[in-house]
């Protein structure tokens, strides 16, 4: 839980917010059918996203690009993963060749075109974090993100393969 203080007649009360906002999106019932792992890969940082076949999203986070293959180790221990769905550009080559050789009983790796997922995740982050204060005043464009959208673009990836499937 997160704390902020107001000062009102020279009192201090705390006050509690229930949710941090960029807290990872982490559903507490583990599903119990098979979910899709979503992976943004990266040079510098790469997002995850867990999402289930009914689109319900379980997970998602921006991690560091050496802490990548760790988490998702973890994540498989946690969640019932049954392939991993990966953007097609920049490094995707050489993570999944990472991915084959680091991780034990490797999984089953679909590339997904990820042209303008960055800019579809900019748009889904106002979607999912309404803009507060004199943001919402400014026009979309020309707000700045306060965090990098990794892990949402990992969920959009998710979303193309399931369409990709239903067309």
């Amino acid at each position: 839980m997160h704390c902020q203080k107001i000062i009102t007649n020279l009192e201090v009360l705390p006050v509690v917010s229930p949710v941090p906002v960029f807290a990872p999106n982490l559903m507490p019932n583990i599903p119990s059918q098979p979910v899709i792992l979503g992976f943004d890969p990266g040079r510098q940082k790469c997002g995850l996203a867990i999402v289930g076949l009914d689109r319900n999203l379980f997970y998602h986070k921006v991690v560091g690009a050496e802490q990548a293959i760790a988490t998702i180790q973890t994540l498989r221990q946690q969640f019932p993963i049954s392939l991993l769905v990966m953007g097609d550009q920049t490094t995707s080559q050489e993570w999944k060749q990472r991915l084959i050789d680091q991780i034990s009983d490797p999984l089953r790796i679909i590339l997904i075109d990820e042209r303008y997922s960055t800019l579809e995740a900019r748009d889904r982050y106002w979607q999912m974090f309404p803009p507060r204060g004199l943001q919402r005043l400014l026009p979309q464009g020309v707000r700045t993100l306060p965090r990098p959208i990794d892990d949402i673009v990992a969920i959009l990836l998710i979303e193309r393969y399931l369409e990709r499937l239903t067309e």
